[in-house]
């Protein structure tokens, strides 16, 4: 059956294809479809994980246990859990285990733009990498087959368009993969010195065995055409083809740790100058100068960003294809922005105004908070980073003589994702920094997946809430300020209470996001939101603007009468700016 699939799309149905029983992963752009996906596939338990690296534990824990697994992750969630897949490498499988890394060159929502291609270079594993989505269906199955044939975990590297482009999957049915019985060896599995140096040997006889499947599998293989070649991987052989067609000479690589070196001294043989595009590192480049080869990489193309055809073009014949020309000035620029209602608004609203204070962020809707017209974020560095940067920044402060606040913000799935740890670090070490955790009780930014605070799980079914204000309280904190985000009042207190103390304290803000869909119970505890909305009183606005200094892209000024407007369908009435309007000339609807 042929089916139109996203990479994403088509690794969930490669995965309900190859047998797989366990699926876990932590939701970041551009994987978070995968999981969603898996879901679907009732043979599949499935699971939303507190982080990458406990994803990824109970992946292995499941091949211990005898089944096929699987992991996902974006790039950066692989450092999260980095520690327990280097030492799984050494241990080996016994039900197959696959770990989806999805890469973002070009970096749409990302952090950075690192290459984990490097981690199965580092980790010693087996690594696969589409080109398609039929690609993703078809090496998600020989990855399995890999994986249990040379017992070890095998990474297979996506990219954002790879994940997110959609193409025709050839489709099969599920293979019945009986689970393997476990057996005691600790030997294998039990990592103490002595056993791991035994195991780091079997690693190397390992990749050793495995340079013999990189010559000999159908994913490494070379299109012949001119002399001059081109060696590609991933979604840059789609993007090679797209500029010079069957002109030039092709080494596709998508089985790319081990390398092919035979292949590679057959594809020379053909050719006489070689172009190697990949995104963001050199990784094939450096390994074809290391056997000895010449050919144009780094010195001709981007080191960063997407390898579209644009891109090639330009750093090969120095030209690009006619555009459509228009007017530039008459582009209106559409930067991100809170969505109208979304509860962090009213927070950095208010936090806009603090002086004297250093904010240290973290990853969500709410990193949005640095720009205008807030302004009121100062560094960002990782998934659940914000409260120990603060401590940090904070000990310096004080160690300086600064007189600066140090506040830490991030969201509440950051919260349960590292932020927990992040916060011992200041009760346990003590400094009076700030910590503020943004509850708006689903993971807001990669879709509203569950967490442990939204009391589900993956499948929709009831769980026991997590809840951060007694998470706080038991790890020792004595000043927790439990606040609604659209009562400005409250967080100006809140804040003021805050910044009075000389001790750590918890801010703690509770209200849903307005794209969250509820249930009824879940309406009547916040009071049935979200169903009045804002209107401006024309007759007593004056135009002063402060309203729009929410930035609710609801509101807006209109040109002509210099008054404010509301645009009622995007409206939902937070009441936010009710309370900003000096004039009262914003009040709720009358229902």
């Amino acid at each position: 059956m042929k089916r139109l699939l996203t990479g994403n799309e088509a690794i969930a149905h490669g995965a309900w294809e190859a047998g797989v029983s366990f699926a876990s992963a932590y939701p970041g752009t551009p994987s978070s479809e995968i999981l969603a996906n898996v879901a679907r596939y009732k043979e599949i338990r499935s699971e939303w994980a507190p982080n990458e690296k406990v994803s990824l534990e109970a992946v292995i824990g499941a091949s211990i246990g005898g089944v096929r697994s699987i992991c996902a992750m974006k790039h950066v969630g692989v450092n999260v859990a980095a520690d327990p897949l280097f030492t799984f490498s050494y241990m080996g499988v016994n039900g197959g285990m696959v770990l989806i890394s999805a890469d973002e060159p070009g970096q749409h929502s990302s952090q950075n733009e690192q290459d984990n291609r490097w981690y199965a270079l580092s980790a010693k594993m087996p690594m696969f990498e589409p080109s398609n989505s039929q690609e993703c269906r078809d090496m998600l199955a020989a990855a399995y087959e890999v994986s249990e044939k040379y017992d070890t975990p095998v990474l297979m590297r996506l990219t954002t368009r790879i994940c997110h482009s959609k193409s025709i999957v050839d489709c099969g049915d599920r293979k019945d993969v009986p689970a393997k019985p476990y057996q005691k060896n600790i030997q294998k599995n039990l990592m103490v010195p002595a056993i791991s140096k035994v195991r780091r040997v079997v690693v190397e006889q390992r990749m050793n065995d495995l340079a013999e499947y990189t010559e000999n599998n159908p994913f490494n293989y070379i299109e012949k055409g001119g002399k001059i070649g081109v060696i590609t991987s991933g979604m840059c052989y789609h993007f090679a083809k797209e500029v010079f067609g069957d002109s030039v000479t092709y080494l596709k690589l998508g089985f790319t740790n081990p390398l092919p070196s035979k292949l590679l001294a057959d594809f020379y043989e053909m050719v006489d100058e070689v172009y190697i595009i990949e995104e963001n590192d050199p990784y094939i480049e450096n390994w074809v100068k290391a056997q000895g080869y010449s050919c144009k990489g780094n010195d001709t193309f981007p080191p960063y960003g997407e390898m579209t055809p644009d891109v090639i073009r330009l750093a090969v014949e120095g030209k690009q294809l006619p555009i459509l020309d228009y007017n530039k000035d008459l582009l209106v620029p559409r930067p991100p922005t809170l969505c109208a209602g979304c509860p962090h608004r009213g927070f950095f609203y208010e936090l806009s105004k603090l002086k004297n204070v250093a904010v240290s962020g973290d990853i969500g809707c709410y990193t949005l908070g640095f720009a205008p017209p807030y302004n009121a974020m100062d560094s960002c560095v990782c998934m659940g980073g914000a409260f120990s940067v603060a401590h940090g920044m904070q000990l310096a402060f004080d160690g300086s003589n600064q007189d600066i606040r140090a506040i830490g913000v991030l969201g509440d799935s950051t919260f349960f994702h590292t932020g927990i740890n992040s916060l011992m670090e200041i009760i346990y070490n003590g400094s009076k920094a700030i910590s503020v955790i943004l509850d708006n009780r689903i993971t807001g930014m990669t879709g509203h997946q569950e967490n442990p605070g939204s009391g589900r799980v993956l499948s929709g079914d009831p769980a026991p809430i997590m809840n951060i204000v007694e998470i706080v309280t038991a790890l020792g904190f004595k000043h927790i300020f439990e606040i609604n985000p659209n009562d400005l009042s409250a967080v100006k207190k809140a804040f003021a209470d805050a910044l009075a103390l000389d001790e750590p304290s918890v801010i703690v803000t509770v209200w849903p996001c307005p794209l969250k869909r509820m249930d009824q119970a879940e309406r009547q505890l916040y009071g049935n939101p979200f169903t009045t909305k804002c209107v401006v009183d024309s007759e007593t606005c004056n135009g002063c603007k402060l309203c729009v200094r929410c930035g609710c892209p609801a509101l807006s000024m209109n040109r002509e009468t210099d008054k404010a407007e509301i645009d009622s369908p995007q409206c939902v009435g937070c009441d936010v700016c009710v309370q900003i309007c000096p004039k009262k000339a914003i009040a709720k609807e009358v229902n």
